[in-house]
């Protein structure tokens, strides 16, 4: 993939995770963005199983092969990823 298409598809998956609220259909949706965040920044997940909001735009994701991460936006507005 080039890099101003995983540019945009960040971008696209990005918005996505931003907009999800926590309605139960939801919750699905934010799952499979915070699979798809993770696996862009090219960090070992294979599938987000559950999450728990901190805060706006921060969550604990916890992946089905046992690796946790905190997603969250940093003070620069980046996406970041931090192993728990």
């Amino acid at each position: 993939m080039s890099k101003p298409t995983k540019g945009w598809t960040l971008i696209v998956v990005m918005s996505m995770f931003f907009a999800a609220s926590s309605h139960a259909a939801d919750d699905v949706s934010l799952l499979k963005d915070l699979t798809a965040v993770i696996a862009l920044l090219g960090l070992p997940c294979g599938q987000v199983v559950s999450a728990t909001q901190l805060r706006n735009n921060d969550h604990i994701a916890t992946c089905k092969d046992g690796n946790r991460y905190r997603v969250f936006v940093n003070d620069e507005g980046r996406v970041v990823a931090q192993k728990q």
